[in-house]
């Protein structure tokens, strides 16, 4: 089999960001049909909550925890992706998933989800930069390449939680499986025993960060694949010796976060911590105190003393939203620069109020679906991280 380098589309990426236009290889870039309410609307929480009252046990509505406080307050589940996953299967009764997050989010609970439930996603121009930088096109080229090679029999891939459906559905197809930050060393130890290698999708940083400080691996056991490169910019005895082969992708708000912030918040705050996520680079998490996911991020806050203080790696609505649960601590942004998530951001208070409007005036809007021939694969994907140790 000859492999293929494909050539990225030229997306203008700037309209997509501002929900014109749109991209089949991405997951950004759809405006939402009909008139939303003004965000100056006084009403929109009165209206926010009688529409939800409306719906009762019809609808189930999650929210990630980087949502801004606005929709969180009316989550009835918060959660990281890893736990939204496993609520979202968790609740066959509810006829209408509201989720409040990202697009491949919603994809993810549309396949762990019933055919008589439907995923609604308050704004279909809320994607994933990270998810974005693995374009199955891309991955199936790539997974060519490792067969010339002649090493795709001993490698098993292992999906990021944020990736798309068609990148869940190519993983389940190969018999791998999706981690998220919270069990990536528990699907990379199921991985490590099913073959040799692990092609890791689509966050390097998560990829490396676990191998290297949490499995024993040097960084010379890692290598990159460059999807822009022929090859991925590799050779055939690089592929054949890596243990693990990390796709170039990263997430836009983490890997802002550099060795320098580290440096500098140790110099103006004396005594603080710093507790960074781990899609981070791998200089800044070695440079931290603390790393872990979304929910060991939370859990470390709530049990820290009181007037001890934190400088916290992660996205700003999370950070601002632990300052203000808890006042006792110093709690900090690692950045001197504010840095939300964009795409996340774009699920705001009118958006979830006309979705959930619509809803009770009978009409279904924004309803995410995958393809059953890619949601049977994903699926496969996705129970084999539900079914690892600990999940």
């Amino acid at each position: 089999m000859t492999s293929t380098w494909v050539e990225p589309s030229n997306t203008a990426t700037a309209l997509l960001l501002l929900g014109r236009g749109s991209d089949p290889a991405t997951e950004r870039g759809v405006e939402c049909p009909g008139d939303l309410p003004a965000p100056s609307d006084p009403d929109l929480v009165a209206r926010a909550a009688a529409a939800k009252a409306a719906l009762g046990t019809k609808v189930f509505v999650l929210g990630h925890h980087y949502q801004r406080d606005e929709v969180i307050q009316f989550a009835d589940v918060t959660g990281d992706s890893f736990k939204l996953a496993r609520e979202a299967a968790a609740r066959p009764d509810a006829e209408y998933i509201v989720f409040c997050g990202v697009h491949f989010m919603a994809e993810s609970a549309d396949i762990l989800t019933t055919d008589a439930q439907k995923v609604i996603l308050p704004d279909l121009a809320a994607g994933c930069s990270m998810a974005d930088m693995a374009v199955l096109s891309q991955v199936e080229a790539a997974w060519d390449a490792l067969t010339d090679s002649g090493v795709a029999a001993d490698t098993v891939p292992v999906t990021y939680m944020n990736s798309s459906a068609d990148i869940k559905g190519f993983v389940g197809r190969h018999g791998g499986v999706v981690c998220t930050s919270s069990n990536a060393k528990r699907a990379l130890d199921w991985a490590y025993e099913q073959g040799r290698k692990v092609l890791f999708l689509p966050d390097q940083h998560l990829g490396r960060n676990t191998a290297v400080l949490e499995m024993g691996f040097s960084l010379d056991d890692c290598v990159l694949w460059d999807p822009h490169k022929p090859n991925g910019g590799l050779t055939a005895e690089q592929l054949r010796d890596a243990k693990m082969i990390l796709w170039r992708g990263h997430c836009s708000v983490h890997g802002r976060f550099t060795l320098e912030s580290v440096n500098d918040v140790r110099a103006r705050v004396p005594g603080v911590n710093v507790l960074v996520h781990p899609e981070c680079r791998h200089e800044v998490v070695t440079a931290a105190d603390l790393v872990g996911s979304t929910e060991f991020i939370i859990k470390t806050i709530e049990a820290a003393p009181a007037g001890s203080a934190w400088a916290v790696g992660t996205e700003l609505n999370l950070v601002r939203r632990l300052a203000l649960a808890h006042p006792d601590k110093q709690i900090m942004f690692l950045d001197r620069a504010v840095c939300y998530c964009s795409t996340m951001n774009r699920i705001d208070l009118p958006h979830l109020v006309w979705a959930l409007e619509e809803l009770v005036a009978g009409r279904v809007v924004n309803q995410i679906t995958v393809d059953p021939d890619t949601a049977g694969h994903a699926r496969a994907a996705l129970d084999q991280m539900l079914a690892l140790p600990g999940a």
